[in-house]
């Protein structure tokens, strides 16, 4: 609901402060007071177009502020207008588009009366109004069809993948099977590129290892050689080494360095002798290294790549040995889905078609009272072929209207009185209470060109609809007026620093006057009498239609 509405510089208003309550708050006032300034702030509020004569004169900038509580949560939203007519949004604390501002918005106000704000006026939104009148029969057949139709969609879309796989491994079996034989033809290992490359350097260099490690042999164990005077060497320390412990330390540590060095002599005369000069060995090597380059250019950058790719090659062609077969159960998938789309499509359809008649006959009834006599309805259901199905079913409804018996059916968007296309809401509304989302209504020249007893009727019908919706309504009739829950009066007075517009909530005695004022202009004993009359029986009616609606409700 809406709970607050600051305004400031805005047209005539310097400055006003407006508190709503739930039920039908009414604002009221005489011509030229400023109440259609109101209507262009909430307007301004809800991302509606803005302009620099907007700006009071003499000021910088007009200001508007509202105060939303929305499932538990409040929605600050700010408007500034400059005199250079650009404007500055903020939702919930923080800057905002004018665009972003109307989206945020648009679910929780709906202002009827003009062209901007009514999603009745938008033929998309009809669907879901006629499911919300039919009620839970209509909600469980459109999640079927929904469900179905997802079904089908992703049925048909695993389908399709299927089919280019498939296509892509005929176009490209031939290649895959060049490559597993390819790969096979050489029947790498992992690992074997580096083995075979180690092996290689060796037998191209056999001859200079050969040859060192005979020339290390010869200097360890020659005549001369180092192992020779490690042991003469180890004699001398032996001799002397019970004199002194530090002694004895160098004997041993030589002691075990010689039995080192005799290791080494031995395992490098075992790895000379072994050394193998073939040169078909490495003729060999080098032509396999080769072959697995080779390979690894054109699959991989190692040969665990290579191995990979020839697995990944040969589970494709597998797809494709099974493709008559994966084909035919995807398509089985489509065929059925296909079949219960059409079926819950077929469902929904019935359901809404069943329930126009009663539909249409309830909004009769409902404009019958508000001076609409011989205005007509119609439910255009248009069936769609099945490529245009959409999310709201196998065909596009469209609510028509036609003024007189012997007008033609025009959309909702065509009526160009402000007054009529407000009753033709307020009826609307009436109807599709229970089932409307949006809860807070604005209604501007509701009444517009009525009186009397239609008027009355329209107070009832807004004072009905206030028992499920936040209702606001400008008007300038008392019988309206007099079914109010809160009743705000804009008045306009002029001083020193030029015209002023005020507001304020009227009970009591200054209610009473208020409906006086609106009823006959003026504050006479019968005028102030007739005004009592007519909010005491407006209260009365008040009182029986939620009695009404209670029993209804149960």
């Amino acid at each position: 609901m809406l709970r607050e509405l600051h305004v400031r510089d805005l047209a005539l208003i310097d400055e006003a402060w407006l508190e709503f309550e739930p039920g039908l708050n009414v604002i009221s006032g005489e011509t030229g007071a400023g109440k259609t300034a109101l209507v262009v702030a909430l307007k301004l509020l809800l991302g509606g177009r803005s302009d620099s004569g907007m700006v009071r004169a003499g000021t910088t900038e007009a200001l508007v502020e509202g105060v939303f509580e929305h499932q538990g949560r409040e929605i600050l939203v700010k408007r500034r207008v400059g005199v250079d007519g650009r404007s500055r949004c903020v939702l919930d604390g923080e800057m905002s588009s004018v665009s972003a501002l109307a989206t945020g918005l648009a679910p929780l106000v709906d202002l009827h009366g003009q062209h901007d704000h009514q999603s009745l006026l938008r033929p998309a939104n009809h669907v879901s109004y006629l499911d919300g009148f039919i009620g839970e029969i209509a909600k469980a057949a459109r999640d079927a069809y929904t469900a179905a139709r997802s079904e089908f969609f992703a049925a048909t879309e695993a389908l399709g993948k299927l089919q280019a796989t498939i296509g892509d491994l005929q176009r490209e079996a031939e290649r895959l099977t060049s490559l597993i034989a390819d790969i096979d033809a050489v029947a790498p290992s992992i690992g074997e590129d580096e083995e075979i490359a180690a092996r290689v350097a060796i037998l191209q260099h056999s001859g200079r290892l050969t040859e060192a490690a005979a020339e290390a042999f010869g200097s360890l164990r020659d005549e001369d050689g180092a192992s020779e005077d490690a042991s003469r060497a180890l004699v001398a320390l032996s001799r002397v080494a019970s004199l002194d412990p530090a002694m004895e330390v160098f004997r041993e540590r030589l002691e075990v360095l010689l039995g080192g060095l005799d290791d080494i002599a031995g395992e490098l005369r075992e790895y000379g002798e072994g050394l193998e000069h073939d040169t078909d060995q490495l003729e060999f090597g080098h032509d396999r290294l080769a072959t697995l380059t080779l390979l690894k250019k054109k699959y991989g950058a190692t040969i665990e790549e290579v191995l990979q790719c020839r697995a990944d090659a040969i589970a494709r062609l597998a797809l494709l040995e099974d493709a008559d077969h994966s084909i035919a159960g995807a398509s089985s998938r489509v065929e059925a889905a296909l079949t219960d789309y059409q079926a819950a499509g077929e469902t929904l359809a019935s359901i809404r078609s069943a329930a126009i008649r009663g539909f249409v006959d309830a909004l009769h009834g409902a404009v019958a009272e508000l001076s609409m006599d011989g205005a007509r309805f119609e439910v255009a259901i248009e069936s769609l072929e099945l490529n245009a199905w959409s999310n709201d079913g196998p065909h596009r409804v469209e609510f028509t209207y036609a003024p007189g018996p012997d007008q033609p059916y025009c959309s909702f968007a065509k009526i160009a009185s402000g007054g009529e296309l407000s009753r033709v809401m307020l009826a609307l509304k009436s109807v599709l209470s229970g089932a409307d989302p949006v809860p807070v209504l604005v209604f501007d020249e509701v009444d517009a060109g009525i009186g009397g007893a239609t008027a009355t009727a329209i107070g009832r019908r807004l004072s009905l609809l206030a028992g499920k919706h936040q209702v606001l309504v400008v008007t300038h009739l008392a019988q309206v007026a007099a079914f109010a829950d809160r009743h705000l009066v804009v008045t306009k007075s002029v001083d020193s620093d030029g015209v002023r517009t005020q507001v304020d909530q009227v009970a009591a005695e200054a209610r009473i006057a208020e409906v006086a004022r609106m009823l006959s202009g003026g504050s006479s004993e019968t005028g102030l009498a007739h005004a009592s009359e007519l909010l005491a029986s407006a209260e009365r009616s008040r009182m029986e239609g939620r009695k009404d609606a209670l029993v209804g409700n149960r």
